[in-house]
This record gives structure tokens, sequence and C-alpha cells, in this order.
């Protein structure tokens, strides 16, 4: 392990201590407007994955690994990746940091209060809840009815008792009305701090969040709040982009956390931005599978940020295709081919949904200790077979050497095989158009049913500018279908059961069934002392 004063990571990248704002030796933001009109010069490499499992695939870990490998190649390169959620942390994933010999650094400060982005975003939320429930409590011009505030407060750890609250018990306090808690990587303003492609365009889209209606029925946004200059000053630091390394001392931009099963799940278009302009290689990567995080990628981020990735690399791993092939969680240090190749459907099924953007594909296998030879073989036969590009991926255990021949055939593939991207959805389609088309091509539905209200409200968002939202749907991470307990590639129909609009964010949330925007700890959190 080399870790060095990030003073001197960032000289791998042409930048001066004058151009950040150093938080002691370990990391900074990269501060310098001027950095943000260069053009654009490297390539963009898209990590994602099959469908998840609890036996886990590795794909932070792949990425980190993958730009370590190129760093060990003498390639000029970035990872460019989330913040991690202190709920996650606390609750079930325990980290957001990679894993093993695959890991950012310093790993706790990341995972946990880091530059304080996150408290900037909670706070920016918070103040607008705050004044929305203080315009009710004045009577003021804006007339708000107190039963129509419809913007939710935020905290940035799992606690279900907040999902649904009464505020205001007292009526000294304000106005008594029902209210909630989002995760903070579960709020609108979370998914316009990742969308927005400055501060100008971040302040834009929250001065036109709904908030409430007046008791006329009028549309309240937090423009008519008037607190844009202290919105400003909450969140300008935030917007700067922060500076790490991995435990090897490439390189790491980390820099906001979308989840990607209620909003688009990656890191800010800003931090993507910046990395392109300064780095020959930047490896990103997407939440969840290719059917969540990979597609909002390229249906939404990469819309908005004018983003061409040059690669995708689809993280798959012996134990969790013995998941989807049947095999039981306690069962899985069994060796077992026959579940692997049963399992291989749902890689194939990922693969295919890459097809449809026009993007160059590499399997990475991610290696576990307690992998079978012989499973993993029935997986590169059936690659072999399939004519598709792939490689072994130790980096978790062996570092930038385990990383290497990723890291060797991404740079071939990236220099023969040009990507020609397209989106599979434009916003010029109708909203019935894009719902559809993602659910029968990416999720493999037969079908799309929605609640007669949902259909009411699509049908009259299809006659205003709401139209031309992107569509950002809000389903399991742990099953192609709109049911968690369906794995590998199930035969179903996609149920659209409510709906929200997102008019900062600009994209329509048709949402598919129980996905919690607070969720609750586990009966054994990842928090409490062992």
């Amino acid at each position: 392990m080399k870790i060095r004063k990030i003073t001197e990571v960032a000289k791998d990248l042409g930048l001066t201590p004058e151009e950040l704002f150093t938080y002691g030796d370990i990391y900074s933001k990269i501060t310098d407007k001027s950095l943000y009109q260069k053009q654009r010069k490297g390539k963009l490499i898209l990590t994602t994955a099959i469908t998840p499992t609890k036996a886990g695939e590795g794909k932070t870990t792949t990425a980190i690994g993958l730009a370590d490998g190129l760093k060990a190649l003498n390639k000029q390169v970035i990872a460019c990746l989330r913040e991690p959620s202190l709920g996650p942390v606390f609750g079930v994933k325990g980290g957001g940091c990679g894993g093993g010999e695959a890991t950012l650094y310093p790993e706790e400060d990341i995972n946990l209060h880091f530059t304080g982005d996150l408290h900037a975003i909670t706070a920016v939320n918070n103040l607008i809840a705050s004044m929305i429930d203080n315009e009710a409590y004045q009577n003021s011009d804006l007339d708000v009815d107190p039963e129509q505030i419809v913007f939710p407060r935020a905290m940035d750890m799992n606690d279900r008792s907040l999902r649904r609250i009464k505020v205001a018990v007292n009526p000294k306090d304000g106005q008594i009305h029902e209210s909630s808690f989002v995760i903070t990587a579960a709020s609108e303003i979370m998914a316009i701090f990742c969308l927005a492609t400055d501060e100008e365009d971040f302040l834009n889209r929250v001065d036109d969040i709904l908030v409430a209606y007046s008791k006329s029925g009028k549309e309240i946004q937090v423009k008519d709040l008037k607190i844009r200059n202290s919105i400003k000053r909450l969140i300008h630091y935030a917007l700067y982009p922060n500076l790490v390394q991995t435990k090897y001392s490439t390189p790491a931009i980390v820099h906001g956390g979308p989840f990607a099963n209620i909003a688009h799940g990656t890191n800010s278009i800003i931090a993507t931005d910046l990395s392109l302009k300064l780095a020959d290689y930047v490896v990103t990567e997407a939440g969840f599978g290719s059917d969540l995080g990979m597609e909002k990628y390229l249906d939404i981020v990469s819309q908005i940020g004018h983003f061409n990735p040059d690669l995708i690399v689809m993280v798959c791993s012996v134990r969790a295709l013995k998941l989807h092939g049947g095999v039981k969680f306690e069962d899985l240090n069994t060796p077992n081919c026959e579940a692997v190749k049963i399992g291989l459907a749902n890689l194939d099924k990922h693969l295919e949904n890459t097809s449809y953007y026009h993007i160059p594909v590499i399997v990475a296998i991610n290696h576990f200790s307690s992998d079978d030879d012989k499973e993993t073989e029935v997986i590169i036969n059936h690659l072999k077979e399939k004519n598709i590009p792939y490689s072994l991926n130790s980096s978790y255990s062996d570092g930038p050497d385990g990383a290497k021949d990723l890291a060797s055939k991404a740079i071939k593939i990236i220099e023969h095989t040009p990507a020609k991207y397209q989106p599979i959805v434009t916003k010029e389609e109708d909203l019935f158009t894009k719902i559809e088309t993602i659910s029968k091509k990416i999720y493999g539905a037969t079908s799309v049913e929605y609640s007669p209200e949902v259909f009411k409200k699509l049908s009259d968002l299809n006659q205003t500018e709401a139209r031309n939202y992107y569509v950002c749907i809000s389903k399991t991470p742990n099953s192609l279908s709109d049911n968690s307990k369906l794995l590998n590639v199930p035969t179903h129909t996609l149920h659209v059961k409510d709906l929200r609009i997102f008019e900062g964010a600009k994209f329509i949330v048709p949402l598919t069934g129980a996905v919690m925007t607070m969720p609750g700890l586990p009966k054994v959190p990842q928090g409490k002392d062992k």
C-alpha cells in the first residue's frame, strides 16, 4: 500500500496546490473554476453488473481495481465514484468504498462525514421544509394549505419510524399536519445535486421543486419561498468534487450519491465532466444491475451530461450466478456447475441490455477465494461460445496485479472497437412509450399494467411540459421484475402503482412496488458493536 499526500496525487492530473482546497494531507476539493472550461480528453468506462444478490458481485471493488490496473499500466486514470450514505453504512452494507486491496482511502472518512457534502444537501432539503412550514404558520400571502405540503424532510440515516410523522403536534408550534422523512440519498435535492451541470443549473432546478399547494389549489415552488441565496451559501462548496486516492494511490473523485432504485444512482455530472478533462481514462459505476443504474446512466445522465461511454464492464461472480441458478445462500461454498449454467441466463439478459446502446462490453468475472475452478470454467466457456470478451478479476485479493488483464483488454477494446452510443428513449417520446420501452427491452416485461389513477395522471402529464421529462423507474434492484423474489430471468408483467413528479430533477418516477425512500435498520445493523 502506497498512500501519498493528496497534493502529490493531484500532480498526476496536472493539478497544483493552488487549484485545491485541502483537508489536511489526505483529501481535497478541486476548486479552480477554470479547470471546468477545459476540453474533454478522456475515455469513459461504465461499470455495471448482473442482478444483485446478497452473495455480492463486487461492482465498486471492480471499478476501483480496474482504475488501479490502468494506473499500473502507466495510464492517466481517475476512478469517479459515489459518496456512501450513512444509512447503508450503519445498516446492511457496512460501507461503500470497495473492499480488500481495491479500496478507497481514507475509507472511514469517506464512509462517514467526509467533506460534508451530504450534510449540506440535507441542510438545503430541511431549510426548504422549514421555510414552507413557516409560511403556513405565519399565514403568509402564499396561503399554504398545511394538508397539501408535499415536500419531505431528509436525514442521512436509516430510521423507519420517520417514514410518516405528524408535525407541530402543539398548535403553538405551527399547523398540525402529516409529513415524512426520506434518507438524503433518496431526496430530490440529491438527485438534482448529481444532475446539475453547474451551480446555476443546481439553483434553477431547486427553484422548480414543487413543495406545496395553496388553499385554492395553486402550485407553490421553492422559488416562491425566496431563499435562493441561502441555498447557494449552503451548497456552494459541496458542489466542488472531492479528490481522494485508492489504496494504491490512484486518483479518485468521489462526489454525490443518489440511490438507483428511486433516483439515477451515480456520482455527479460535474465530477464526471471534470474527470474527463483531467485524465485519459475515467472509470465510473452505476448502482445495482444494468436494469437500474446502467439504464438510467445511459438514458438520463449521459443525455444531460453529453457523455458518450466508450466501454461497459459487466461484473458477475460465480456465487451470484449460483444463487440465480437456485442454490441456497448457505450452500454457496458447495461446487455446483449446473446451477452456474442455469444462472448464466441472468448474465445473458444483462449483456443483451448493453447491446441496445451500441457500446462494447467486457465481462469482469469477480473472483472469490471460495470459487471452484470448474465453475469458473463454465462461465468462461459460455462467453467464448458467444465471442464476448472477458477477464478474471482478482483485484480484491491481488490489488492492481489482479486487474491488469482486465485493464489491458479494456484498453484494446476501446482502441479497436469504437462505441456508437445512443439512448433507447429520448425526451421527445411520450411518457407511456418511455416506460414501456424500458420495461419491455431492459426488464424483459411482457406487458405493463397501470393503476387507473396512474394511467390518468400519465395521460394528463402527456398534455403538459412534463411529457418531455425523463423517466426514472423505481423498482426493486433484486430482480429484473418488480417482485424481489423472482430471480434469474422471470416472465413477468410490470405493475406501475403510483407516480411521483420531480419538477426540479425533471423526471417522472413511476413506482412499481414498495421501494423505501427511508430504509429501516436490519435486526443486526452493521453499526452495532461486534
